[in-house]
């Protein structure tokens, strides 16, 4: 990330659509022709288990995110591609429509601080960065009907490529 580029603490709102394999985008809608999603078995067995409980049972962000987890291809932590956004990823991302750049860690409800860039795996542009790849794009619309472009630029930090299985 250049020093120049503006920071600010992420806008939070609805992804379009999943994929469009035209031109490498990827976004919320789940349209039958999407590639699954490549998801550890460790973060699967933990996102299974939270949205299992009473309180997220019928909430509709917990029914998009099991929507997606229901399609994804599900692998051993080990054997999980370092190219890929896993829970407590920590990637850089740029939004292509301003320039602007962002540093987000993907965390469970409970860890979420929008202040400092934990971004909800609940959150729109959290259940959509889950299994997104460096250099996947997805477009959404954040508060105030602004639209985005987030690039997914680098992954600083992912626990699987580390070996970090007990976070």
């Amino acid at each position: 990330m250049g020093g120049a580029a503006t920071r600010r603490p992420f806008p939070f709102a609805r992804p379009q659509n999943r994929e469009n394999p035209m031109n490498n985008t990827r976004t919320s809608g789940l349209p039958p022709s999407l590639p699954p999603l490549v998801v550890s078995s460790r973060d699967l067995s933990r996102l299974e288990a939270l949205l299992d409980t009473p309180v997220l049972r019928r909430h509709p962000a917990a029914l998009a995110l099991m929507n997606e987890l229901n399609r994804a291809d599900v692998r051993a932590p080990a054997d999980m591609p370092d190219n890929v956004v896993t829970m407590h990823s920590r990637v850089e991302c740029e939004d292509e429509l301003t320039g602007e750049h962002h540093r987000l860690t993907l965390v469970y409800p409970h860890e979420a601080n929008v202040e400092t860039g934990l971004v909800s795996v609940l959150a729109p542009v959290g259940s959509a960065l889950l299994g997104l790849s460096v250099g996947q794009t997805i477009d959404w619309q954040a508060s105030g009907n602004r639209a985005l472009r987030l690039r997914v630029t680098a992954i600083d930090y992912q626990p699987e490529a580390r070996g970090d299985l007990h976070r």
